[in-house]
Parts: C-alpha cells; structure tokens; sequence
C-alpha cells in the first residue's frame, strides 16, 4: 500500500510543488512555506478540515458541486459498492450501452426543460459544453445548412477550459496563450446592469436593449452562419449576474426566426443551486440543450452530459446519421449510480424545498451589504451570490495599492480566519462569492452573511 508521509501544509506544499501541477495556479509559487489551503477530510454537514485540523464553512461548495454537502458518505459509498460488484466499467460506444446509465437517462429525462428528453454523457462541464458544439455543427449539417460555424457567447463568461469550449470566453488571459480560437464566436453583452443607465433598471426597456443588441450582432454575422447561442441563466463570471424578465423567452423567439440552437449552459445552476432543478426553470428558457456537470453527482464522482431536444435528437438520430463524438468514461457505471443515489436524496430529503424556503433570507441578508462602502452591488439567486466591491478611485476602480492590501490580502485572510472558504476574485471588477450547500440551514446562512459582512467592514474602513 502506498501511503502519504506529508501530514501538515507546509509539508503539503513542499511536495505539491515537486510532484503535483494545481490548475489555474501559480504552481512556482509552491513550497514549504506556501500558504495554499489542503483539505484532508470532510466534516458534518457543510464543514471541511484542512491539513493543521482547521475546520471550515465551505462556503462555495467545493466548486459549486458539492449540493449536499459531507453527510452522505456512508449512502454514495453504499452505492458505488454495488454498481462496482455488479459492473465496474462498461463504454457507451459503438452500440455498447450498460444499464445504470439507462436509468440515469430517463431518470433525467423526467426533470428537464420542456422537450428535453436525451442525455449525451461525458466527464466534465467543459466536455458538455464541446458535446453541445458538435451535437449543433451536426444537426445543421444534416440539415443541409454546414455554413453555421459561429457561436455567440456573452461577455465575461466562462464555459470551461479545453480548446472548444475556451473559444466561448473572451477572458484574453485565458485565451491568449494558446492562441486563435477554435470555434468563431461573437460575443455580445450579458445581464448585469450595475453602472448601466438608470433607464435600464425597468426590466422591459433592458431586455428591449439586449435582444436588440443581440439581433443586430446576429444580422451582422449573418444569420445562416450561426450554429448556436450560448448563455447560463444566472452567469457566475462576473458575479452571478441574473437576467431580466422576458430575456430567455426573447432568446428562444431569436433562435426560431434565425435558425441558430439555443444552449443553456445550467454546469453551476442545475440541480438545486437556484432553488429549481434547472436554473432555467426559474426564468422560463425553452433552450435546445443543456450542459449540466458539478452538482449532478453532489462532487462524489466525475460526471457531466448534454441533454437535448427531441427536435435535435431526431436529426442526429437519422437513418445512416453519426455522431462522431465520445469519451472513454463517459456514462461510467459508477458515476452514474452516484448520480442516481444523489436525485434520489434530493428528493427524498426535499433539498430543493430547503433553498427555496431560506433563499429569501439569504437575498435580504446579502442585500444589506451594499450599505457598506466598498460594496457596489449584490447580485444571485437561490443560494448563489456575489458582492461586486467598488475601490478607492474616481469610478469605483481600485489603485493598485488597494488591490494588493484588500482584494489579494486582507480579504481573502479575513475570510478565511473566520472559518469561511469563499471566492474572492481579483479581475477588473473584483468579486466575493458564495455558493454554500444546498442542506444549509438559516442559522448557518446568518453566519456565513456574518462573516462576509464582518470582512467588507473592515475592508470599507481601509478604503
């Protein structure tokens, strides 16, 4: 048996930086005297431990992924022992299908958007955002229309990192380093109205600027170029930005008079996050897709999918049509079986009735924040929110002083001393997220909005 001999963080470090490359990480910034967080073992509930037997609120849910927070280990483990005595691997491939993954598929069936009735399995978000690329490319093909290459995405939001899907940000640090894009993709403003004129503030005249926007965007491209629309319904780069009344009904009205596929990218909001099985539902998107990842399984295995429409399911699906498009593990019995255990838990325990019943408080807890000075805006949903904070210069900007001593220091230290893993962005607007899971209760919800509010009143007296 091969076991660790590293047993504190500092020990962690040293040999994650001789041997582990982290992602989206400085990895030469590694070694015995780093200060990343390790978390060796989940607590009760919505706690984590780290290396030194800290224990903390994860108060982003691992990655947004961890729905039900650490409780239900004994349930999935119970699970997985199953599927794996009865089928430890078995490929969704050239005809061959197994049965866990099935049931998974029309167990899913039964809880997506209106006309969404199959389930393209695979690994991760960023894999389902791919699946949606090609799955779009092939039905417009088939339907004699292979001049739709280009994408629209919106600005500042993120749709994973493999080559495909990256071409759907426009984020240059991410983008630049591996140079031209490999999808052609026209993007167009998001949601957020914080800066925007106060007209913009009636739900009607912003949704009217938008689809505006968006349709010229689409003549300009010209209209029989565009395979498909992409778009979370709440769009978590740039701070849970939600959208206005009547903007996913006017993106389904666009994609039928132009022809184009609509995707809701649900990797975040699906299952729970924002109170519904799909963020969606909660703002009436009728979308051709969905790419759904992260809470799927509530963390406790790898799993992403793309579920389609019956409409585009019948063109990929005609006689003598191939989709030339797989992964390995995709649909992985015990994957699959974790994601059946965890649908099964979610309504069993009445998860969704958990957020929908305490998100109101969570909203007015957030909300009081914008009474401190370096917060600008308060934007979520469900159990899903951010603080856009406002900085020292003319316009709401921080100097770069402030911005090393606030957002890269006291913040995030803050945050953490008091027992609360949280996001703190460091980017052009910089951010403070929570995304806690899904079994919290109001008392813990208080706590958490405590904490943020306790670290942004330090921080405003420093501005």
């Amino acid at each position: 048996m091969i076991t660790s001999t590293c047993s504190s963080a500092g020990e962690l470090s040293a040999t994650a930086a001789r041997h582990l490359l982290l992602h989206m990480t400085p990895n030469g910034s590694l070694g015995p005297e780093g200060e990343d967080l390790f978390v060796v073992r989940c607590g009760e509930g919505p706690y984590v431990e780290d290396a030194d037997g800290r224990r903390y609120i994860d108060g982003l849910s691992g990655l947004y992924c961890c729905q039900l927070g650490y409780s239900y280990g004994p349930e999935f483990a119970e699970a997985a022992e199953k599927q794996l005595r009865e089928l430890c691997y078995s490929p969704l491939w050239t005809g061959s299908a197994h049965p866990t993954a099935i049931e998974l598929a029309e167990r899913l069936s039964r809880i997506a958007p209106v006309d969404i009735e199959h389930t393209f399995f695979c690994g991760g978000g960023a894999e389902a955002v791919e699946t949606a690329w090609k799955i779009a490319r092939r039905h417009h093909a088939l339907n004699g229309e292979p001049g739709r290459t280009k994408a629209i995405a919106r600005r500042g939001a993120y749709h994973g990192l493999t080559i495909g899907a990256l071409s759907l940000t426009d984020d240059p640090g991410l983008t630049d380093p591996y140079g031209p894009p490999a999808i052609d993709t026209r993007f167009v403003s998001n949601t957020s109205r914080f800066g925007l004129a106060p007209e913009f503030a009636d739900d009607t005249a912003f949704t009217a600027h938008l689809l505006a926007e968006l349709e010229a965007g689409i003549l300009a491209e010209g209209p029989e170029t565009i395979a498909m629309l992409i778009a979370e319904p709440v769009q978590n780069r740039g701070g849970c930005i939600t959208p206005p009344q009547g903007y996913w009904q006017g993106l389904r009205a666009l994609a039928d008079r132009y022809g184009f596929l609509l995707v809701a990218d649900e990797v975040i909001t699906a299952f729970g996050r924002v109170g519904e099985w799909f963020g969606g539902d909660l703002y009436g998107a009728r979308p051709d897709m969905v790419t759904v990842a992260k809470g799927i399984t509530a963390g406790y295995a790898p799993m992403g999918a793309t579920l389609v429409s019956t409409q585009v399911a019948e063109v990929i699906n005609r006689p003598g049509a191939v989709l030339n498009h797989g992964y390995t593990f995709a649909g992985h019995p015990l994957s699959a079986a974790i994601a059946l255990r965890n649908l099964e838990i979610m309504e069993r325990d009445r998860i969704l009735d958990n957020v929908r019943g305490l998100q109101d408080n969570l909203a007015n807890r957030m909300a009081a924040l914008t009474d401190l000075r370096i917060v600008g805006d308060v934007r979520g949903a469900g159990f899903f929110y951010s603080c856009e904070l406002v900085g020292d210069l003319d316009g709401g900007g921080f100097s770069d002083r402030a911005r090393a001593d606030l957002i890269v220091g006291l913040i995030p230290r803050r945050l953490r001393e008091a027992g609360l893993l949280a996001r703190v962005y460091n980017r052009s607007a910089p951010l403070v997220q929570i995304a806690p899971p899904l079994i919290s209760d109001r008392a813990l919800l208080d706590r958490i909005a405590a904490i943020v509010a306790g670290t942004l009143a330090e921080a405003s007296a420093r501005l």
